[in-house]
């Protein structure tokens, strides 16, 4: 007998980063929730993570427009329904005045910082067994990911630029660490570099691209979708990244992951997983926002972080996932 139909509706994050560590609830619901269906309404950089959610009957995409009017667009569209449960990671006056058995709304948690997959889990009391995220994917987009990936030897992935300035990491110096790791005499001899970013950064990424022979060198940079790079990254056997979404894509997607980090808070923001670490040079977050209280300032705050420090990194993490 099919299970009574358990309409739920997930507010979500803007930005892709945040959308990823939140994926865990969604999961969660899907293998608990008998009868699950889901609305999901986020911003337009994260809405294609979701897209193959199972039980999903809407995705709806958060524009940005004057005083609030995606927030009315959005209550438009969903108030007519009786809802099951509401997560509304946003915070906002929306969820508390829709029809809901259950609503849980996002409120800040005041004390010490809290990674945002915990923050997150917190929205179902899940703080002690915070659900792992999580991204569906389709057999066709596996499939596209492995005939792009193609045969070879181990893959070095690398997200080597960011939405801010401040905390990317010089690309001179992820040229080095690639050659230092993927050289004969390095941990991955006889591997192979792949790339990722969006359309904007692809001439950004040209000197790490030609680091290596083309036949060593799969450049994804602004040539697949999100959840493509996500199953692409499925077959990476390392991932070093600045703190951006593909960071948080290669962790979910269970590839050994470090995450280079400077003006950026990886109390909250952390690659999350086992098999993921967080690598900085000498200051601190707080140290940081002495100098750029704002981060806004266009400075390159990772100057600091050595190359040796990074492939000092790699070398450990390869050793214990060997």
């Amino acid at each position: 007998m099919a299970a009574k139909p358990f309409p739920i509706l997930f507010i979500g994050p803007t930005r892709i980063g945040d959308a990823v560590l939140a994926s865990g609830l969604i999961k969660k619901l899907a293998d608990e929730a008998p009868g699950a269906r889901f609305t999901i309404a986020v911003g337009p950089a994260a809405a294609p993570l979701f897209a193959e959610v199972p039980g999903l009957d809407a995705l709806i995409v958060m524009e940005k427009k004057k005083r609030s009017g995606h927030w009315f667009a959005l209550w438009n569209q969903v108030r007519h329904t009786r809802w099951s449960l509401v997560i509304d990671m946003r915070g906002s006056a929306t969820a508390r005045f829709l029809r809901t058995d259950r609503r849980s709304v996002h409120r800040k948690i005041v004390g010490e910082p809290v990674h945002k997959v915990i923050e997150a889990a917190s929205l179902l009391t899940l703080e002690d067994d915070p659900p792992a995220p999580f991204l569906f994917t389709s057999d066709e987009i596996e499939t596209r990911a492995a005939e792009l990936v193609g045969e070879g030897g181990p893959i070095l992935a690398m997200g080597p630029a960011a939405n801010w300035l401040g905390k990317t990491w010089p690309i001179e110096r992820f040229a080095r660490v690639a050659i230092e790791l993927l050289d004969a005499d390095g941990p991955m001899a006889g591997g192979r570099l792949m790339v990722l970013g969006g359309p904007d950064d692809t001439r950004y990424v040209e000197p790490l691209v030609r680091t290596l022979p083309r036949d060593r060198v799969i450049d994804l940079t602004g040539q697949v979708d999100l959840l493509t790079a996500f199953a692409a990254l499925k077959k990476a056997r390392l991932f070093v990244g600045n703190d951006s979404g593909l960071m948080h894509l290669a962790a979910a997607a269970g590839a050994p992951t470090i995450g280079l980090f400077g003006p950026s808070d990886d109390r909250l923001y952390a690659p999350w997983g086992p098999r993921a670490r967080v690598v900085r040079g000498p200051r601190s977050f707080d140290q940081f926002k002495a100098i750029d209280p704002t981060l806004t300032q266009t400075i390159g705050h990772m100057m600091d972080l050595p190359v040796d420090t990074v492939v000092g990194a790699a070398r450990e993490i390869l050793a214990e996932t060997r």
